[in-house]
């Protein structure tokens, strides 16, 4: 008997890996196993394969009198999922003669198989697929269902199917050609900005804190909210998914790579950054990832986007705490017994707070307040990481209800100087491989920063006044980078200093 071989992919984040898939028939008494640290899902597939080929118009796997050894390689790669099934079938027909695939051929499978024979969904197609165009694969087939996903990689031809028995007639050169599955066009990635959401011009007064999500937007910097209940600091925070750009097609693979392993990616994939709103019940597994087979948490789904805390002390303090790695290198990494796992975290947090010792009392030091209603729950190093402080007091009546008949476009005003800004900063990093300011290490800030005398004069003195830490320091001197960025300076001037000062953490 020959041994046959078909390739696969296992997900994970941000690519997959490569899997060879061995079957193995020799002569002996019936067995059927699947070697390779293969998980519970992968081990049932011998009943699905089993039931599909069959109900395929093929022999059974477990009415042949043989010994079945199927192989997963790497053997020492953890695999699990329903994905693997039409790969075994593929590789169970091949090897027992049923089929013949050219051998110069390099194709991939990717899908569950019902009883029927059908192709059905699944979870990674994305970063598996990625995984089999970076080593050189012509073409993959998946279910149908999984196409638009799959076609998001241009450079590999994905071919939809929906039978196991379309597959084989697709595959086998003897079969007619009319047999031959076409191929999914590419999918199109439109560039979208957040339209039905929240906008500036649907929130009266709160101009301070209006300000501060523009330059957060602009130089994608963290903010932290504060103020009494009731004063627009949740709808601030729908507001800014309205002020940030699309994301490239590379930052649009990466995060649909992500939300495909974890079965979120909808059928509708856009540029749109993603905005998470994590519940602040929500525990620390689930927030970070983790697991005892690492799978990301809310703050990888919210890769390239927004994480939205709100009643930020109320979150676990250990979830809170670990979020120092990822506010600081973009990334997060979770170790186990069995390994570790690294996933991406470059998100902007928003973060809100209501720092009131009981009822609205008239408390404007939201600071002193913070420290007496949480004592201390926030933790320093956190609130360090923290690059705009801003304050959301409570809105008088007559901003409230007075008539504004010619509301002006904040909005698309906004886009256009996060635009403009973004790209300054671009231009600026273009040879450092980083997009935004608050990306830019100490390094990045004494080469690529000019700054006058006047300037460093004034950050000497408020680093001494405010004693400021060294990170705070640096991050001081992204913002204002940013606010010159916005006005349009091509150096940052001691009105941007002082402005950038105003938004320092009060705590």
């Amino acid at each position: 008997m020959a041994v046959a071989l078909v390739h696969t992919a296992e997900p994970g984040v941000p690519k997959g890996s490569l899997v060879s898939v061995e079957a193995d028939l020799s002569r002996g008494l019936h067995s059927f196993s699947i070697v390779g640290l293969a998980g519970k899902a992968i081990d049932e597939a011998k009943d699905r394969v089993n039931s599909a080929i069959k109900n395929s118009g093929f022999k059974a796997p477990k009415s042949h009198n043989q010994k079945i050894i199927i192989s997963l390689s790497p053997a020492d790669l953890k695999k699990d999922g329903p994905l693997y099934d039409l790969p075994i079938a593929i590789a169970f027909l091949s090897a027992s003669g049923d089929i013949k695939i050219p051998t110069e051929r390099k194709v991939g499978f990717l899908g569950e198989l019902s009883l029927k024979g059908e192709l059905r969904p699944v979870k990674g197609v994305l970063p598996a697929v990625l995984a089999l165009a970076e080593s050189g694969f012509a073409e993959v087939i998946v279910p149908t269902q999984n196409a638009a996903e799959a076609a998001l990689v241009s450079n590999i031809k994905i071919t939809p199917a929906s039978k196991l028995d379309d597959v084989i007639n697709h595959l086998d050169e003897s079969k007619e050609t009319n047999a031959r599955l076409e191929a999914a066009p590419k999918t199109q990635i439109p560039d979208l900005w957040q339209e039905n959401g929240v906008r500036l011009e649907d929130i009266r007064g709160q101009e301070t804190a209006k300000r501060g999500l523009l330059i957060a937007a602009a130089g994608r910097h963290n903010v932290l909210m504060v103020g009494p209940p009731g004063t627009g600091k949740t709808m601030l925070a729908k507001t800014f998914q309205s002020l940030l750009p699309p994301l490239t097609r590379k930052e649009v693979l990466d995060v649909a790579s992500i939300h495909s392993l974890v079965g979120e990616l909808g059928e509708n994939i856009d540029s749109r950054p993603p905005f998470r709103a994590p519940h602040h019940t929500a525990s620390h597994t689930s927030l970070v990832g983790g697991g005892q087979r690492p799978r990301p948490g809310e703050i990888t789904l919210a890769h390239k986007g927004v994480l939205f805390m709100d009643e930020f002390p109320e979150f676990n303090r250990q979830s809170l705490d670990a979020l120092r790695q990822p506010l600081e290198d973009r990334m997060v990494s979770i170790s186990r017994v069995q390994g570790s796992s690294i996933f991406p975290a470059d998100f902007i947090l928003i973060a809100a707070m209501n720092p009131y010792r009981g009822t609205e009392d008239g408390t404007t030091n939201y600071a002193a307040a913070m420290l007496d209603t949480y004592k201390q729950k926030v933790s320093g190093p956190i609130l360090d990481r923290i690059d705009l402080w801003l304050e959301v007091p409570h809105v008088d009546y007559d901003t409230l209800t007075k008539d504004r008949p010619n509301v002006q476009d904040e909005t698309n005003l906004a886009r256009e100087k996060i635009k403009v800004a973004r790209e300054k900063a671009r231009n600026r990093m273009k040879d450092r491989g980083k997009l935004s300011n608050a990306e830019m290490s100490s390094r990045d800030i004494e080469e690529l920063i000019s700054l006058s005398k006047t300037v460093k004069e004034l950050l000497r003195a408020s680093s001494s006044r405010l004693n400021l830490s060294p990170r705070a320091y640096h991050r001081v001197i992204k913002v204002a980078r940013t606010i010159a960025d916005l006005e349009g300076a091509e150096n940052i001037e001691t009105e941007h200093v002082l402005e950038a000062l105003q938004y320092r953490v009060k705590v």
